[in-house]
């Protein structure tokens, strides 16, 4: 049994190996972007339009309400970023159902991948949002005394995305695995159903945490509106 599709060799000489992650990987991105391609070369602004734009459109509206939800705004800003980290994690999970497919987030190469592209974005988006200055000044709030709490706390979460995502994703495909060895065909089937709706909430989840971290990044403090006095 496979614990992660690293050891799956499709070609190998010397030190360099594809292995089916770097495969199914650069798989899933091309078909995004493929996918992307097709669905977005022939939008239309009236009312007559492709049940795949409708789909599309569906989709962003949801990512972008969950964004506002989460406290960032606007959220065509940072809808590109999360949205594809949610699509990508999405799709992942969704090709289970092909045969001799094996999801890329089940090995922590991937998923350290995606945590650090998370590491980097938030501190490009509070930057970006804040300034370099007020950027920095929030390790130190409320107190010098927590710079190397929050240094800590940076790579400390990002590790926790990736093992997070990790454990949950080849845990899943593990299961699936022995069930498919030790039970008849059928109840694999409803696991797999099941595998497929977890990697979808695990998809939500990470783009979630990502979008919480960005928000922690970008806030800024408004001050209280002053009370008019009374007359």
């Amino acid at each position: 049994m496979r614990l992660s599709p690293d050891q799956m060799i499709f070609w190998q000489h010397g030190f360099f190996k594809l292995n089916a992650t770097i495969v199914f990987t650069w798989g899933l991105m091309l078909l995004l972007a493929a996918g992307s391609r097709l669905i977005t070369r022939r939008l239309s602004t009236d009312l007559t339009r492709s049940r795949w734009q409708n789909l599309l459109e569906i989709v962003v509206t949801a990512i972008e309400k969950q964004i506002e939800d989460v406290g960032l705004a606007p959220a065509r800003k940072y809808v590109w970023f999360l949205g594809t980290l949610f699509l990508f994690v999405a799709t992942a999970s969704l090709c289970t159902v092909i045969p001799g497919y094996e999801p890329p987030t089940s090995s922590l190469s991937t998923t350290a991948a995606l945590a650090l592209c998370v590491f980097v974005a938030v501190p490009l988006f509070g930057i970006e949002d804040q300034g370099m200055g007020g950027y920095l000044k929030s390790y130190v709030k409320p107190t010098v005394i927590m710079l190397p709490f929050n240094i800590i706390g940076e790579f400390s979460r990002t590790l926790a995305l990736a093992v997070r995502l990790f454990g949950n994703m080849m845990s899943g495909t593990m299961i699936i695995a022995i069930l498919l060895t030790i039970t008849p065909f059928i109840f694999p089937i409803f696991m797999t159903m099941l595998g497929l709706l977890t990697g979808m909430v695990q998809a939500y989840i990470f783009s979630i945490l990502a979008a919480v971290y960005i928000a922690a990044a970008t806030r800024t403090r408004t001050p209280k509106p002053e009370l008019a006095p009374n007359t």
